[in-house]
């Protein structure tokens, strides 16, 4: 196996120089390619100077920021076609992973061929580790996942019941998150990557269902994880939580209906859903946001094999 790594940054130099430095010494992976997603800051520059100190890093400049799947997109392509990559592992800058977990992920594609993604527990304060992966979410579901509420009073048929981890090393899932996970690099290029017609959010589902079109299958590595600090990147774009809302919206909107093929009606549906949304976020943010009286006195105011 030849692995590399695939970092896309847009204007969030610190957080990639730090997860490159500290990956670069593994011997598993022999390049790390930084796709730089037209950065409007001095990104470009300080990636170009770190990849000059090391010869195992590359730097790709992106024409525009098409986005997180076309920034992997053009990664990926990169580092098949001039690194001869047959595994690629896709990963946030703002996640941390040990050598182990890389190989341990790299045990799953050696012992089954239809493999196509595979990753390990993600360690994050929003997510439980369990819920590192989904099943696959049909019209409704989507709907309930999409909802601060009934996202927790649905989780029963959103998740994997805990008694299908149990005393299993990996097991076979529906998707699995994106901030860090392997692909097989021919497969995902095969099956087209990432939709680039998705800005952001909703590209696990996407590729999930192409790799699925080509019989491969997506694989979950209990044994090993990895951290991840949650929407660091996104939220430095993306300040306000209605805003990264109404993009989710958009970019589930856009899955609905090239994916799962919705009807009139059902778009209808899910654009009043997403209306309650929004109203439901409008309401925790005033609810928790608004400083208490005794503050205001006072301020005033079937299982994979892994080995």
């Amino acid at each position: 196996m030849k692995i590399n790594c695939v970092i896309v940054n847009y204007n969030d130099a610190p957080a990639t120089e730090k997860l490159v430095r500290r990956i670069s010494p593994y011997s598993s992976l022999e390049q790390i390619v930084i796709v730089d997603n037209a950065s409007t800051d001095d990104s470009l520059t300080r990636l170009n100077l770190l990849a000059g100190q090391n010869k195992k890093i590359s730097v790709v400049q992106a024409p525009c920021n098409g986005g997180y799947g076309a920034g992997n997109n053009l990664g990926v392509r990169y580092a098949a076609e001039h690194n001869h990559a047959t595994h690629v592992i896709i990963a946030n800058p703002d996640v941390s992973f040990d050598e182990s977990c890389i190989l341990g992920l790299a045990r799953i594609f050696q012992n089954h061929p239809d493999a196509g993604v595979a990753s390990a527990l993600m360690e994050d304060k929003h997510y439980k580790p369990l819920r590192s992966c989904w099943k696959n979410y049909g019209f409704i579901r989507q709907l309930l996942y999409m909802g601060p509420v009934s996202h927790r009073l649905f989780g029963f048929v959103l998740y994997y019941p805990r008694s299908y981890f149990k005393g299993r090393k990996a097991v076979w899932v529906d998707a699995v998150h994106g901030s860090m996970l392997m692909v097989d690099s021919a497969s995902f290029l095969e099956c087209g990557g990432y939709d680039e017609g998705i800005f952001l959010y909703q590209e696990e589902m996407v590729l999930a269902d192409r790799m699925k079109t080509l019989g491969r299958r997506t694989a979950l590595l209990l044994t090993k994880s990895y951290k991840h600090e949650h929407s660091v990147s996104v939220s430095k774009t993306f300040q306000k939580e209605l805003e990264r809302q109404r993009l989710r919206e958009t970019s589930v909107l856009y899955y609905m209906k090239h994916y799962l093929y919705i009807n009139p009606f059902q778009e209808s549906v899910a654009k009043l859903w997403f209306w309650g949304i929004r109203m439901e976020v409008r309401l925790f943010r005033a609810l928790f946001s608004r400083p208490s009286s005794c503050e205001a006195d006072s301020n005033g105011s079937r299982p994979p094999k892994t080995e």
